[in-house]
């Protein structure tokens, strides 16, 4: 089965082609070309001028279109799903809150019986669970009533029952945080550095440890921090300082303003960092009001200035963006190159989800799952490596 995209801006690793080709067989690249193909029998589809990027990777989103991952539904996995693929996402984590041991495991539940039969289109990547293990005083918006130190029993349950887990975020200066770490390294679950009081010397600890990522950089962890009149490096800095760390960022512009999304970009580079969501309930509708988490024990939240806040306005609470709002604020507020921010959107996250070697670019033997989009990143087309799906 042979496809042919052409009259697109074709958005590969290095560069943007103006007016070229994709030839898809079975579902796979073939071949790419700086001009119109056109071949005998052969299915063609015209792009009219609008950008083909490699579908979006987001490996941090609890929730939209009305739904959270901890409703633990295939009702709430669908409607995420469906929501996120229409600005898109085509590869998806989805990710927990602090919650109680029996809502972890009817989530984890939900998502390994749900994602077997999905026909949503999307691919799914595992589990993120995010929490309970953090610092209090770095909460943020995760429910208080939950945090709590790394029990191994407990983690061990989980890890030794769901399969489907492929990463846990964890703040690494915890006690039993450092032996974790070591826990979910050796079983390839992605160890995450999250809602710390850490310093410099407690990342190197965790690197060392088995952690290599940090999850969204700058909320839930200290910049440089003062103990009994010493300065010391923080969390922000080390994840600057720690050349091996990936880092992700909530690219909305609002948990971090334009200059300190250049300043990561300056200086971790694309390569090291994914662009993520954060997003909840809300995301994808017109909501004021709504909860961040399951519907039952969730905290209620506030949606103004295009991010979710808790009514009090002490904190945000996560995101209500969608990845082409973090494409168009990286490109056209940030003034980062369209192929790097591409890079932090698709390649990068794709990297880190050990899926690079099928997805997250537009190259030769890669699977043809792409978006189509505009230049205000309005999304207008996917293409599930079989079909053009139209969005919109």
């Amino acid at each position: 089965m042979k496809f042919i995209i052409n009259n697109g801006k074709i958005i590969t690793p290095d560069n943007i082609i103006q007016n070229g080709s994709v030839l898809i067989e079975n579902g796979y690249i073939k071949d790419i070309f700086e001009y119109a193909l056109t071949l005998d029998d052969v299915s063609t589809f015209n792009a009219g001028g609008l950008f083909v990027s490699p579908g979006f990777v987001d490996l941090h989103v609890h929730g939209g279109g009305g739904h959270d991952f901890m409703d633990a539904s295939a009702e709430a996995m669908r409607e995420i799903a469906l929501t996120h693929y229409r600005h898109g996402t085509t590869s998806m984590m989805p990710t927990t809150l602090s919650s109680t041991l029996e809502s972890l495991n009817n989530m984890l539940e939900s998502y390994r019986n749900f994602s077997r039969l999905d026909d949503s289109g999307m691919k799914w990547l595992g589990v993120h669970i995010e929490g309970p293990y953090f610092a209090m005083d770095q909460r943020g918006a995760q429910d208080a009533r939950f945090i709590r130190k790394p029990d191994a029993k407990e983690y061990n349950y989980l890890l030794d029952k769901f399969s489907c887990i492929a990463r846990w975020s964890v703040a690494p200066e915890l006690n039993g945080a450092l032996e974790m770490g070591n826990v979910l390294h050796n079983k390839g679950v992605i160890a995450s550095i999250a809602h710390t009081d850490a310093v410099y010397s407690d990342v190197e600890m965790a690197v060392k440890n088995g952690y290599s990522l940090v999850t969204h950089l700058y909320s839930g962890m200290n910049g440089v921090t003062r103990r009994n009149a010493y300065r010391y490096a923080g969390v922000v800095e080390a994840s600057f300082l720690i050349d091996s760390l990936d880092v992700e960022i909530i690219a909305d512009g609002r948990h971090l303003p334009v200059p300190l999304l250049q300043l990561v970009y300056k200086i971790k580079g694309a390569d090291k960092i994914a662009l993520i969501t954060d997003a909840i309930r809300p995301a994808g509708t017109d909501a004021i009001t709504s909860v961040l988490g399951s519907k039952e024990s969730g905290v209620a939240v506030i949606i103004e200035d295009h991010v979710a806040k808790l009514p009090d306005r002490s904190s945000f609470a996560g995101s209500v963006a969608t990845m082409d709002f973090l494409v168009k604020t990286m490109w056209k507020e940030a003034g980062i190159p369209l192929t790097e921010v591409i890079r932090m959107a698709a390649t990068t996250p794709a990297r880190i989800a050990a899926i690079n070697k099928e997805y997250g670019s537009i190259a030769i033997g890669k699977k043809a799952n792409l978006v189509f989009f505009d230049e205000e990143v309005r999304v207008k087309y996917i293409f599930n490596e079989k079909e053009i799906i139209t969005i919109g």
